[in-house]
């Protein structure tokens, strides 16, 4: 899966402009689809018999967006104005490179030397900052971006250390690598295998998704804020790299299921898959806006613990991103009520 996984990272996909992941997706997932759907706002949603029909539809989900910027000016001199898509901080793009489909450059700020005693106490705000893409003039940089256009962070998939990856976008593309390798065994049950769009911007896809299917359970698979760092104690960690599956009870956007929060868990343990839940209320999943569609849908989430999330350099341990799908199969397999 770790292949997969670092296949899915290189492609860029900011919120709205998932073509080039949803291309790849419905590529790889077509020859096990018995339906293949993608919706008017870009979600894919394939579905795959299973053993057993149950009586309101079973759903997986992963969004196929991530964070990125958009080009909202081209300066006299040829350089770009930009905005953020998704909740970035700004301390985290300084002096990277950014890329707009073949077109690179980097993000730049006014030189140390430049700045007063003040200016260098203070975060630099997004208005502060521009993209150099090397252009010589308005019109030059016109020529290969123009207002409106997505870039991502032009960052390499690289495994190192003791069994580490680092790359841009793995949330929340183990999410999708995982959904990918589910499908390519018959599940227990009939099963939706749904890949959202525009999560980073307000789990919007995941909104119409649901109100499509209307599912009776939904499993949302992510990846999730590690603060496990140097002097970082207590709660304020999160959730832990190399700590196993994160199985979480409730976030920023979503109370989840009792009921399946327990399933998941006893699955685990049944099955030896190392499981962890967050030590902090933070953040939210699709699982917020499937939550509340129409009469209401039962939720769970899996998620990879990832460091430095929503930065180009997130970092995640193979074994965790593994287990998310071991966990997802053993979750399946209790609905199925099947034992490994």
């Amino acid at each position: 899966m770790i292949e997969l996984l670092k296949q899915l990272c290189m492609l860029p996909g900011v919120s709205g402009g998932e073509d080039a992941v949803r291309a790849f997706i419905c590529k790889v997932v077509k020859p096990y689809a018995d339906e293949l759907r993608v919706d008017t706002m870009g979600n894919v949603m394939a579905f795959r018999k299973g053993r057993k029909t149950p009586e309101k539809p079973v759903v997986v989900c992963a969004h196929m967006d991530e964070v990125g910027v958009i080009v909202k000016k081209i300066t006299e001199d040829g350089m770009l104005k930009f905005g953020f898509v998704g909740g970035i901080d700004p301390r985290v793009v300084l002096g990277r490179p950014v890329r707009f489909g073949d077109t690179r450059g980097v993000v730049g700020i006014k030189a140390v030397h430049l700045t007063t005693a003040a200016e260098r106490k203070t975060m630099p705000k997004a208005k502060e900052l521009y993209i150099d893409i090397g252009a010589t003039s308005k019109a030059a940089a016109a020529s290969k971006v123009a207002p409106g256009d997505y870039g991502v962070f032009d960052s390499e998939a690289v495994e190192f250390g003791d069994g580490m990856l680092k790359a841009k976008a793995i949330d929340d593309r183990i999410g999708c690598a995982a959904l990918i390798k589910l499908m390519e065994q018959q599940p227990p049950v009939d099963l939706w295998y749904c890949f959202t769009v525009q999560e980073e911007t307000g789990l919007r896809g995941a909104a119409t998704m649901a109100y499509a299917l209307d599912p009776g359970i939904a499993l949302v698979l992510e990846g999730t804020t590690a603060a496990d760092l140097a002097e970082v104690t207590d709660g304020k960690a999160v959730c832990r790299v190399r700590g196993g599956v994160v199985i979480p009870f409730m976030d920023g956007a979503t109370i989840y299921d009792a009921g399946l929060f327990e399933l998941l868990r006893s699955a685990c343990d049944k099955r030896g898959i190392r499981w962890q839940t967050k030590s902090r209320v933070s953040g939210g999943t699709d699982a917020g806006r499937i939550h509340k569609s129409r009469e209401g849908v039962r939720v769970c989430a899996l998620a990879a613990p990832v460091r430095y999330i929503h930065s180009p350099s997130g970092v995640a341990a193979k074994a965790d991103c593994e287990a998310v799908l071991q966990a997802a199969r053993a979750f399946l397999e209790e609905l199925g009520g099947e034992d490994e």
